[in-house]
């Protein structure tokens, strides 16, 4: 195993990062989550730019592309594995104790570890804490991730593998880790990214070859779409069979399995859409 940090690769036991980093003192850093499929990236361009827009959002200095690109390649090349999840990090680097940033520049780490092919279905459930579509954090794929940690553990408690957040006003946002995306009267559907959700890479790419709308949903929405599916980097599409107490037998419905096939041909004639 060889990770990348500031500019090499180096043996997990040997790379180091300062205890007063930013990311880790105050979860000052973003992050991207990359698909490798037989030593490739998937979607690295999209993911680049939305790291870019991140650090942009985040008072950052923009991450050198170029220096990103070259250290997901040597990552990739020094791992070989046929699907492989790739995490590419960011933060404020070594900074004092507290909100204000040091000036020794950033930290960049690139890591790479074997992920297992998703499921066809999965559960998810609900939780009461909410998205907050205003805040200063909001549409950024940030480190700040503990309240994802504290809502997924739940998930996991109630044997789901997602939850999902309304909003601050009580309409349908996101998953901890994912986009939804809702089937009524034939129609895909997914909540805006006005809604405070991430605008996920997986999810422009599936309103983009599915023909699905983004529409206000309310959070109720799940008790009576006919098909509920997940978008996200490892996930693909997901179809959901149990939301809370409430199955949807036959998953993946009729509309899903398209949308899922449709991905799977999309996603393998072109690596970097």
């Amino acid at each position: 195993m060889k990770i990348w940090l500031n500019g090499g690769l180096q043996d997990p036991d040997a790379a180091r990062v300062s205890v007063f980093d930013h990311g880790l003192t105050v979860g000052d850093g973003i992050f991207e989550t990359v698909k490798s499929v037989e030593g490739r990236p998937f979607a690295l361009t999209r993911h680049l730019d939305r790291l870019a827009r991140s650090a942009r959002g985040l008072g950052l200095p923009e991450p050198d592309q170029d220096e990103v690109r070259a250290a997901c390649a040597a990552v990739i090349d020094a791992n070989p594995m046929p699907l492989g999840r790739l995490r590419i990090t960011y933060t404020g680097g070594l900074s004092p104790l507290g909100s204000d940033r040091g000036d020794q520049g950033q930290t960049l780490v690139v890591a790479l570890g074997e992920a297992p092919r998703r499921p066809d279905t999965t559960a998810v459930i609900t939780v009461p804490w909410t998205r907050n579509e205003r805040g200063a954090l909001t549409g950024l794929k940030t480190t700040s991730y503990a309240e994802n940690v504290v809502a997924l553990a739940r998930a996991h408690e109630q044997g789901a593998s997602e939850a999902l957040f309304a909003n601050t006003v009580g309409r349908l946002c996101e998953g901890t880790g994912s986009n939804v995306f809702v089937v009524l009267d034939g129609e895909i559907h997914t909540p805006p990214v006005a809604s405070g959700c991430l605008a996920g890479i997986t999810r422009a790419l599936a309103v983009d070859w599915t023909g699905a709308r983004e529409t206000d949903l309310p959070l109720d929405v799940l008790d009576r779409a006919e098909e509920v599916f997940l978008t996200s980097t490892l996930r693909d599409v997901q179809a959901v069979h149990r939301i809370d107490g409430r199955e949807l037998p036959g998953a993946p419905g009729s509309v899903t399995a398209k949308a899922m096939r449709i991905f799977g041909e999309r996603a393998g004639d072109d690596l970097d859409p």
